[in-house]
């Protein structure tokens, strides 16, 4: 019963086939691939032979079986081109692929499917990067034809994942990106996810933040998010933030989100280091007023970093930092102001003829109220900003000291708020001697006690 079954069969084949084929697919059908080629070979020396899908069907069935075969693919060492080439042909012919269907032929596509993933685990493993990204893409293009015919016993899977994986693997390895995240996203937008995918979404987020692709970015971190919720994310968003926005965009971004409420700690820390580390191609842009804003709001982030989590005595140490910068500034231009006045002072002529003599003093006490009002203008402003970067100072020292471990940058942020306090306590004692001893001695004081800190925490 089975051999008139077989029979039945092979009649049927040679009938879809049409007569003209039927020395081509009674070999092939038996496996004499190479008799088949040969009648194969003169079959498609006519023209019309050429313009039919059966001589391109049997063409791929032939060469693809030499490329399954160790012996005939080394006799026929360009078998896979000629088989993918002629498959392409037949079904640019054939699109319902009809004639393969009705002769098994889906064979054909196992033997150029499972060959290439093979090459393709052998030269990923020898570090032959282009050579394993060419092979398991060759085994994508044609596990795809599989899966979507259902040729395949597993009819759950949409397409091979493994494939995909690696030949995304294999661009990533040559340096080639763009390939690379060609193959992720084709995994990430149908939502492959596990332990061994993780890196894949991550990739995909860095390659759309170096290429400023918001809409690319915007796609897979929400992907991301659904198929990893535990995982930090907002790292990622940072990164994207900061190389795709001006810094005039990022100030706008800053004043809406926080007046909104929805900055996170981390977030406002990043802001304070952007404020804070302005570019120099940037920084040129901007007039001292301008750079005087920045470090304002650049203050500004850092304490509400702190303030939203309490434990950072980084942010809170960026913050006093930033207004001691603030103050050394003032400090500069007031120091600058007396100098002018000094040298005013010194270099004032004494006009001995009195019908000019009350012009001559009415212009130097004009050129001295002048300098005297500039150099108001940065000391009011200075004692404040000295006054709150000692509270920042001494609340990062607090945290930073009590803390079990402390990483490097930890250490030497602890002895760097010791050395900045006993600077500033030095300045405002220095301010009040002669004029207020008891403001002088609770400076004294203070000055004395972080100085003897530094030998505590050196080491």
């Amino acid at each position: 019963m089975k051999k008139v079954l077989l029979m039945s069969l092979i009649g049927i084949t040679m009938v879809a086939s049409g007569q003209k084929f039927d020395k081509v697919s009674t070999p092939a059908l038996m496996k004499q691939y190479e008799l088949a080629k040969i009648e194969l070979d003169k079959l498609m020396t006519d023209p019309k032979a050429q313009a039919k899908a059966d001589g391109w069907f049997w063409k791929t069935k032939i060469y693809a079986a030499f490329y399954s075969d160790a012996n005939l693919k080394a006799k026929y060492p360009n078998c896979q081109v000629v088989a993918d080439e002629a498959f392409q042909k037949y079904k640019s012919i054939d699109p319902s692929l009809k004639i393969l269907k009705d002769n098994n032929g889906q064979d054909a596509l196992f033997n150029l499917y499972a060959p290439s993933f093979n090459n393709g685990i052998a030269t990923f493993n020898a570090k032959n990067w282009d050579s394993a990204y060419y092979y398991f893409s060759f085994a994508v293009k044609y596990s795809d034809l599989i899966f979507l015919n259902k040729f395949s016993t597993n009819l759950n899977q949409a397409f091979d994942t493994t494939s995909i994986l690696y030949a995304g693997f294999s661009a990533q390895n040559s340096k080639n990106p763009e390939n690379a995240v060609k193959c992720y996203d084709r995994l990430i937008t149908n939502k492959i996810g596990g332990s061994s995918y993780l890196d894949v979404y991550k990739y995909s987020l860095v390659n759309a933040i170096n290429n400023k692709n918001d809409a690319d970015f915007k796609k897979y971190l929400g992907f991301s998010k659904d198929m990893y919720p535990n995982e930090d994310w907002e790292e990622f968003e940072l990164s994207y933030f900061t190389k795709n926005y001006t810094l005039a965009e990022k100030g706008s971004i800053y004043a809406k989100d926080d007046v909104a409420g929805t900055i996170s700690a981390k977030r406002y820390f990043q802001f304070g280091d952007i404020f804070a580390n302005i570019p120099k191609e940037e920084k040129e842009t901007l007039d001292s007023a301008k750079q005087a804003e920045y470090l304002q709001k650049s203050a500004d982030a850092f304490k509400k970093s702190n303030l939203k989590n309490p434990t950072d005595g980084i942010a809170a140490f960026n913050a006093g930092v930033i207004y001691y910068n603030i103050f050394s500034i003032q400090d500069d231009k007031a120091s600058q102001i007396r100098r002018a006045l000094q040298e005013l002072n010194s270099n004032r002529v004494i006009e001995k003829d009195l019908k000019k003599k009350a012009a001559s003093d009415a212009k130097f006490k004009a050129q001295s109220d002048a300098l005297k009002n500039q150099r108001s203008e940065f000391e009011k402003p200075m004692l404040a900003n000295a006054d709150s970067s000692i509270i920042w100072l001494d609340k990062a020292f607090n945290i930073l000291k009590d803390k079990k471990e402390r990483s490097g940058v930890d250490k030497n942020c602890l002895i760097k708020s010791i050395d900045y306090l006993s600077n500033i306590y030095i300045y405002k004692r220095d301010k009040y001697r002669g004029k207020d001893l008891k403001a002088f001695d609770e400076n004294d004081a203070k000055f004395k006690f972080y100085d003897s800190l530094h030998d505590k925490y050196k080491n």
